[in-house]
């Protein structure tokens, strides 16, 4: 009797759950130990400007401590450019093999320089510097394994979201967000290794920070559907106010560029002495904005103060991350779309259309409407809010308010942010035919001009291999007469330093 071949056991999917959780626990550590320091730093800062209110002959030598600080940090961004803003573009660049950069410098200046920005209390956010530095420690772990390509990859995908859960304890919507937003692929390893990183991230951070959710909100009813008309006026406003943060924050840049008499790394300097007025007059209202939410959804001020508000932190939002300080967007988005719902909410009101118990409601709304619009990540708003909030009431409102405000932003011609930021950071690559070869998975979206065409018919990049089509859970190995179809996803095999002219090449064939 012929004796069967033992059946052998993939492994793979396992040893990426093995290795997310240590992606988790190095980016859950260093994050956590990052948010915390902010946190201090900023209530130090509250406090300090509430003394300088009764004493005001030290607002000089306070001055000149701030210039101190701002010409320290200007200085690691100076020798270390990578460091700069937010942090996600240059994940986002990394993953698609657009730019590179060594870790360690990365690491400990991103650290240093984002604490002593954001705790500072100047209005950016820990989030985008939160992802950069759980990719970036996981950078160095890659390196100590010996990984690179797609391993590498995967862990720093891994890392990325683990920093964004360890942010703001939302592991599912940081999981997403990677997916859609960064690295703009769902296969299985993907968001095997990026959840279990951010699940044990989130433990990590629970374990400092508590249980309670990052942006807990207390509301006293579910917004009856008679007044879901609101919501559609709400959506079309923050679709617009969302366009126009785009272009000032994308060319906010440009602005600091006229100021030939101050050298562009001392450029934070003006967030820097511009902060102490606004610390003086509404310390409530310094750093990146969640202890601002959660305190004016309990008691919301008037119509008049709010506009005010928003306006505010719209400028100052722009002026802060325009200078190039290590600091993010994503928390002062959610801000400003708060302060929009509770505008909109006290607009209703006055006007007789909603009662005034559902102010709180729209805030949350809002946060998600304006984070959809303006990153064109609808999904990963909807799920953000959801789990920041701690409740799973609101996600009717929420996938209206986000389509809404996603389709306006759509029709003016906006991009998501964060890949406009990407192209304002990388050069158009050249072919590079050496080295080891990797892989480049392109997605084929409903719009896309390669759709029913066939492989031969199709001008392939310099250096570039199609050798496989993912078509749902199959894949078809190509051949000439292949036609392509939307939902493919295109293996391509190409040289490792050749995979940003590829993907730039597909980009431009897409078109």
């Amino acid at each position: 009797m012929q004796q069967q071949p033992a059946t052998r056991h993939d492994f793979t999917r396992v040893q990426a759950i093995g290795f997310g959780g240590l992606v988790g626990i190095g980016a859950g550590v260093v994050v956590s130990a990052f948010r915390l320091s902010i946190e201090q730093l900023l209530k130090l800062m509250q406090t300090t400007y509430g003394w300088l209110g009764g004493h005001p002959w030290w607002l000089l030598p306070w001055a000149i401590l701030l210039v101190l600080m701002a010409i320290f940090v200007g200085r690691l961004v100076k020798r270390t450019p990578m460091i700069k803003g937010s942090g996600i573009p240059q994940v986002e660049g990394q993953l698609a093999g657009e730019m590179d950069y060594p870790w360690w410098p990365v690491l400990w200046k991103k650290f240093v320089g984002g604490i002593l920005g954001i705790g500072s209390g100047l209005f950016l956010g820990r989030e985008g510097p939160s992802i950069q530095l759980g990719g970036t420690v996981v950078q160095g772990m890659a390196e100590r394994f010996n990984f690179n390509g797609r391993q590498r990859r995967l862990l720093i995908a891994g890392g990325a979201a683990a920093g964004l859960s360890a942010a703001f304890n939302a592991p599912i919507a940081s999981t997403l967000f990677i997916l859609e937003e960064v690295y703009h692929s769902f296969s299985t390893l993907v968001w095997i290794t990026s959840l279990t990183s951010a699940v044990v991230a989130d433990f990590i951070s629970s374990e400092v920070f508590g249980l309670t959710p990052v942006l807990h909100i207390a509301y006293q009813h579910a917004l009856p559907l008679k007044y879901y008309g609101l919501l559609l006026i709400l959506g079309v406003g923050l679709g617009l106010l969302g366009y126009v943060y785009q272009l000032g924050t994308l060319n906010g840049g440009k602005l600091y560029a006229k100021l030939t008499w101050l050298p562009a790394h001392l450029n934070g300097i003006i967030p820097f002495l511009l902060v102490i007025p606004i610390g003086l007059l509404w310390p409530e209202t310094l750093g990146g904005g969640n202890q601002m939410i959660v305190s004016f959804a309990q008691h919301t001020p008037l119509l008049v103060p709010l506009i005010g508000y928003f306006g505010l932190r719209l400028i100052f939002s722009m002026v802060s991350y325009g200078s190039g300080l290590p600091g993010g967007i994503f928390l002062p988005i959610l801000t400003l779309g708060a302060l929009l719902g509770a505008i909109g909410a006290r607009s209703f009101v006055l006007l007789g259309w909603l009662p005034a118990v559902f102010i709180a409601n729209f805030m949350i709304y809002a946060m998600a409407g304006y984070f959809a619009g303006i990153s064109k990540a609808p999904f990963t708003a909807i799920l953000l809010i959801t789990e920041m909030v701690g409740s799973l009431q609101h996600l009717l409102p929420l996938a209206v308010v986000a389509i809404v405000a996603y389709i306006t932003v759509d029709i003016l011609g906006g991009a998501p942010i964060y890949e406009a930021m990407l192209e304002k950071m990388v050069t158009p690559a050249d072919p590079d035919a050496h080295g080891l070869s990797d892989r480049v998975e392109y997605p084929i979206g409903e719009d896309s001009t390669l759709v029913e065409r066939q492989v031969r018919d199709i001008k392939w990049p310099q250096g570039a291999l199609l050798v496989g089509v993912r078509r749902g859970e199959r894949q078809v190995i190509p051949h000439g007469d292949t036609l392509l179809r939307a939902g493919d996803i295109l293996i391509i095999l190409t040289y490792q330093h050749n995979r940003a002219y590829v993907r730039q090449q597909m980009r431009r064939l897409d078109g």
